[in-house]
């Protein structure tokens, strides 16, 4: 290109140029304040995502556990005593009232302990299984051999007995003659034994009811006025070798090895 087109052109550049509509001070003013809008736009934005933080944080809080102090800790929340665990139902129960021992859904007769010699009550378990045991008879009478003998002991030390009531089988469920320990029928006695095995619990509960005297044959009582004046000759309550500060001829309670009869 020739300097001379060159010339030309730039004079026709000038002469084509549009002054500027404002001096160059206030261009530089104008950027300046461009320069400060754009500063507070971007505090503005950074405070705003600020703001928008905290009120997450303060809505997270009172959704999860802003009521804390409203509610009381676990540790200050009163706790219910641990309930105490109902004991195992009994293997057998005797009710003394209706003079009658409950085992495996069959009822058996029994005759308990006189007015004098009451029966013990409460849970007791069995400790030993005798083929033959002496037990004091009728009112404390004598000491005689009972078949079929099973050994009870409570938890307080408290001991009895069941066993057959030979020398009166009509006494089991209508009257009551032995001294506290629990008399039944032969037959009875047998299959009671076999049934229960050391470590079955019975449960005896009630009391017994006193029997008329016209329940009461002779052969019950031997001749001893027994309480309510039932049976004997004399008006007043007698037992013939016995006072009533006589204590209970304690009974050996050692377990001995039997043969169970079949049947």
């Amino acid at each position: 290109m020739s300097d001379e087109l060159a010339s030309g052109l730039r004079e026709l550049a000038q002469d084509a140029e549009t002054p500027p509509s404002v001096s160059g001070a206030e261009i530089r003013l104008r950027a300046v304040r461009r320069r400060r809008r754009r500063f507070r736009w971007t505090a503005v934005t950074v405070a705003g995502a600020c703001a928008a933080a905290s009120l997450a944080l303060v809505v997270a809080l009172n959704l999860t556990g802003g009521d804390r102090e409203d509610r009381p800790s676990p540790a200050a929340s009163p706790t219910a005593p641990p309930s105490t665990p109902s004991p195992a139902a009994p293997d057998a129960t005797v009710d003394l009232s209706r003079r009658m021992l409950t085992v495996a859904g069959r009822d058996l007769p029994i005759s308990s302990g006189s007015v004098r010699y009451p029966t013990a009550t409460g849970r007791m378990m069995v400790v030993t299984k005798d083929s033959v045991r002496t037990l004091s008879l009728f009112a404390g009478k004598d000491l005689q051999k009972v078949a079929w003998v099973i050994g009870l002991r409570a938890a307080d030390g408290t001991t009895n007995f069941v066993g057959t009531l030979t020398s009166d089988e009509k006494a089991p469920g209508n009257y009551d003659v032995t001294t506290g320990w629990i008399g039944l029928r032969r037959a009875d006695a047998v299959w009671l034994y076999k049934q229960l095995e050391p470590g079955a619990v019975i449960e005896i509960r009630g009391a017994a009811t006193p029997t008329p005297a016209t329940d009461l044959p002779p052969s019950a009582t031997g001749g001893t006025v027994l309480p309510g004046g039932a049976g004997g000759t004399g008006g007043a309550a007698t037992y013939p070798g016995r006072t009533a500060d006589t204590p209970t001829p304690s009974v050996p309670t050692e377990p001995s090895v039997v043969a169970v009869p079949a049947g």
